[in-house]
Formats: C-alpha cells, sequence, structure tokens
C-alpha cells in the first residue's frame, strides 16, 4: 500500500499537468489584428507537436507500468487518469486532423501574400477547399474556426492590397 500511495501521488501530479495542459490549449489566442493564414497553419502545427509528444509520453514504458500496477491495485486515482488520456488523445487527433486540412489551404497562402490584387482568380478554388474542409473535416467545421479562418485570409487579403497601392 506505501508503494501504491506514492504511484498515485505521481499520477495525480500527472494528472495536475495534463490538466494544465489541456487547459492553456483550450484558452482563446491572442493574435495580432492583422495575421494571416499562414498563422492558423503554424497554431496547428505547434498544437499537434505538443499534444504527440504528451501522447508519446503517456504511452511510455513508465508510464504504463505504473498505470498496470495502479490498476492491480484497484486504485481510485485511475478513473480520472483514464479521462485526461482519452481527451488528450482526442486533442492531439484534432490537431493532426486540423492541420491535414490547413495544409490543403497552404497553396493559396503565397498567391495572397504577393503584392499584387490579382488575387481574384484564386478565390474561387480558395472557397471550393474551404467548403471541402468544412463538410469533411470532423473537428474544423465549427463556425468558430472557420469564423478564425475567414478573418485570417481577409487580413491577408487587405494587407497584400495595401502593400500593392503603397508600393504602385
Amino acid at each position: 500500500t506505501e508503494v501504491t500511495e506514492k504511484l498515485e501521488e505521481v499520477v495525480m501530479i500527472w494528472t495536475k499537468q495534463v490538466r494544465q495542459v489541456l487547459v492553456e490549449s483550450e484558452q482563446i489566442r491572442r493574435e495580432a489584428d492583422d495575421v494571416g493564414p499562414s498563422a492558423e497553419l503554424e497554431h496547428w502545427k505547434s498544437r499537434m507537436s505538443s499534444f504527440s509528444s504528451l501522447l508519446d509520453e503517456i504511452k511510455s514504458s513508465r508510464v504504463k507500468k505504473i498505470i498496470s500496477i495502479l490498476q492491480a491495485a484497484r486504485s481510485k486515482t485511475l478513473k480520472q487518469w483514464k479521462e485526461l488520456d482519452g481527451s488528450i488523445t482526442i486533442a492531439a487527433n484534432e490537431a493532426k486532423d486540423n492541420v491535414r486540412y490547413l495544409y490543403t489551404l497552404e497553396k493559396f497562402f503565397g498567391p495572397f501574400a504577393n503584392a499584387s490584387p490579382v488575387m481574384m482568380e484564386h478565390i474561387p478554388s480558395l472557397m471550393n477547399t474551404i467548403c471541402m474542409i468544412y463538410c469533411t473535416s470532423p473537428y474544423y467545421n465549427t463556425s468558430e474556426r472557420m469564423t478564425s479562418l475567414f478573418l485570417k485570409i481577409t487580413n491577408q487579403m487587405i494587407n497584400t492590397c495595401k502593400t500593392y497601392l503603397c508600393e504602385g
């Protein structure tokens, strides 16, 4: 029981740390008013990296051994741990999925960032790609995510036009 108590303390510390990561990941992002769509991709790439690393750590043999010992001891701390493990898995899958879908937009970032407002020819295919993301992504198809993406695309278009006008 002494070993079990020590291992439960370790799992409680992990639980607290993992919960903190999850809470921080759900906080509203502070971004500049004129940030473009590539920032959205970078955000999800960073989040994917963080959650993948955390998932790798959770799936490590050291952690698995401690969890199996606590399972054998019928520890009550495992209920919280299993919930957090599930939440981390969902967050990692969401980030990976969002990166995959946002990469389909990357080909538009260049033309939208160039200092020429001839971007109009790219808008129909951009909109088709965004529609595809909205219709098929299990995570990115929310009003909040789409609004953020459209805002960033609009910011990029405005910045491109400003640059064109200032250089011309």
